[in-house]
């Protein structure tokens, strides 16, 4: 089992501001409020993509935020919304708030999305703040910011591709030339204990996990030389390349080691040698291999397994190691592991208050998320506007409860980053 994560920023889209202006026609001198309302911010939201198995692409985009809606205008226009701004994510992905640790989502079927930030609600023209006794509103509101979170993503990995072979034929060595895995190479057996994991990019936005599985040797699957763990590993994987020794540089027969691995997985568990198989002859740069190789091709033919003459050292034949791998994934199934646990899900969040106050230093401070947005909406240099704040306090409550906690004439009352001085 492995783990991918990624630490990401996203923001939504501010909400555009609502228009003042009056309808200006001929023959019509006294035009009403005609200012049209701001679009929506875009959402920032989260898409599972079949298509994809890593979180790779976020290790260099952290950033992401969507469009924020344009402004109203005249003739009652409403501005444009924000482009919604969707982010790719693999199947299986638990998205946490970085802050708290909670997860709040958890993806796991190709195509469900979560709206991970809400776009700001646009603010609304001068046209709906017309009644009997204000027939000429200068004012309108402000659009509300859109929301901003840290996430972290993290998926539970299967690797897709097994490096399986004996110890000392170069699985780490592939690993490390065709990924940013960096396992630890040497030559002596046994130089892998846990599996190494690494990200191989096959163009832009494709990429598969591939595992440097730990050599196997014989009585692997009584448990020699650590066997089980290691074929418990290859288990969870969708395809094996085989690692041979093409070269013979240790006096082993490629044939036969081929033939020996298998009967290893074969003992284990039937179902592992029927995966399917890519050989991947390794030490083509030392002389004398040819022989072994056209051996080795021919004995593979009526088994329908390729072969690939590589030199991890040299890094040659890689590439097309790596092509063929990628096209034979794409026709096997994905396998999915999900793991959330229970206690830690957290896909609701409760209803808040509108406000909440509290007394600090002798400043009433009033906090809550309907505040945030009446104060953000509100144009505190424009009288009207300022007047329809203070209405909105008096509706929603605010000023009788600031009476409950014994508020004085001349106390500063502060709404986040809007300060006033109460007057009765």
């Amino acid at each position: 089992m492995f783990i991918d994560v990624a630490n990401i920023y996203v923001k939504a889209g501010n909400g555009g501001n609502g228009a003042v202006s009056f309808r200006r026609e001929k023959y019509i001198p006294a035009g009403g409020p005609d200012g049209g309302d701001g679009g929506c911010g875009g959402d920032v939201i989260l898409e599972v993509d079949e298509n994809i198995r890593t979180l790779m692409d976020f290790r260099y985009k952290r950033k992401y935020i969507a469009e924020s809606g344009q402004n109203g205008s005249s003739q009652n226009r409403t501005g444009k919304d924000g482009e919604n701004l969707i982010i790719k994510v693999p199947a299986g992905t638990i998205i946490k708030n970085t802050d708290t640790g909670d997860v709040i989502a958890d993806l796991t079927k190709p195509g469900q999305t979560f709206i991970v930030a809400r776009g700001g609600r646009g603010g609304k023209g001068n046209q709906h703040f017309a009644t009997p006794t204000r027939q000429v509103p200068n004012f309108a509101k402000s659009g509300e910011i859109g929301e901003e979170r840290n996430i972290t993503l993290e998926l539970k990995l299967l690797a897709d591709v097994g490096l399986i072979g004996y110890p000392n034929v170069g699985k780490s060595t592939i690993l490390s030339m065709v990924s940013a895995a960096r396992p630890k190479i040497a030559n002596y057996h046994f130089t892998t204990i846990e599996p190494n994991l690494g990200v191989v990019s096959v163009g832009e936005g494709s990429s598969f996990t591939m595992a440097d599985i730990p050599g196997l040797i014989e009585g692997a699957h009584e448990g020699v030389g650590l066997g089980h763990e290691f074929l418990k590993h290859i288990e969870r994987t969708k395809l094996l390349v085989h690692v041979i020794d093409i070269a013979g540089s240790e006096g082993r027969d490629p044939i036969k080691d081929f033939y020996d691995i298998n009967r290893e997985l074969e003992r284990f568990n039937s179902a592992l040698s029927k995966k399917p198989q890519i050989i991947a002859a390794n030490k083509t740069d030392i002389p004398g291999y040819e022989e072994n190789l056209e051996k080795l091709t021919e004995e593979m033919k009526d088994k329908n397994i390729r072969v690939f003459p590589v030199s991890a050292a040299a890094n040659k034949g890689l590439r097309e190691l790596i092509l063929h791998v990628w096209e034979m994934l794409n026709k096997i199934p994905d396998t999915v592991l999900v793991e959330v646990p229970e206690q830690k899900k957290v896909y609701k969040v409760e209803e808040e208050e509108p406000f909440t106050i509290i007394k600090e230093n002798g400043v009433f401070i009033v906090e809550g998320n309907w505040a945030r947005r009446l104060v953000m909406s509100t144009n505190f240099d424009n009288y009207e506007s300022l007047q329809y704040f203070q209405r909105a306090l008096v509706r929603k409550g605010v000023i009788k409860s600031l009476e409950q906690m014994g508020i004085e004439e001349g106390d500063t009352v502060r709404i986040y980053d809007f300060e006033f001085d109460y007057v009765r």
